[in-house]
């Protein structure tokens, strides 16, 4: 039996695919290049999840993106507005310069907003797990004090991981 292509569906089908195409145009910086104009950026982005203050006067643009918050982009302007770089801030690489002593600040500049925050429990305080592309089904911890100062950091089982590997928390 042959069906005849209907012209209200062939003309319907493309509008969902160019949604999801636009939709992820933006999920990463990769046609953000170094001079263009902060709002050459954010037509492009969409709105920063969050402006930081730089200290040579310039900003730096948070975009928090992925399923789970696993990626989050950085994208630094001078003074002038203008893209001096960016980053995929969420690495191994990156969380092995968070020390003891750091302030929330700095963790928020370096790192961005974590993607759960929970209580310290009995040790006060809060901790901060980021979620990262890794190999295995972890996150990295940070633990700061009721001063927002970084006490510890470790790598633990993400709890939206079970024990078949899958990392969307479905069972």
């Amino acid at each position: 039996m042959k069906f005849a292509p209907s012209h209200r569906f062939a003309a319907i089908l493309p509008l969902p695919v160019c949604l999801l195409l636009a939709a992820c145009a933006g999920y990463a910086p990769t046609h953000v290049q170094t001079g263009q104009a902060e709002a050459d950026v954010v037509r492009e982005m969409g709105k920063p999840t969050h402006r930081y203050s730089l200290p040579d006067g310039g900003i730096r643009l948070e975009y928090a993106r992925g399923p789970y918050g696993k990626h989050t982009y950085m994208i630094d302007l001078d003074r002038d507005g203008r893209v001096q770089r960016w980053t995929q801030v969420l690495t191994e690489e990156n969380f092995s310069h968070v020390r003891a002593g750091e302030s929330r600040d700095q963790l928020l500049l370096d790192l961005g907003r974590p993607s759960e925050t929970r209580s310290g429990d009995w040790q006060g305080g809060r901790v901060w797990s980021y979620r990262y592309d890794a190999w295995t089904c972890q996150w990295f911890q940070v633990s700061l004090n009721d001063a927002g100062v970084v006490t510890s950091t470790s790598y633990g089982i993400d709890p939206h991981c079970d024990l078949n590997g899958n990392d969307r928390g479905e069972k």
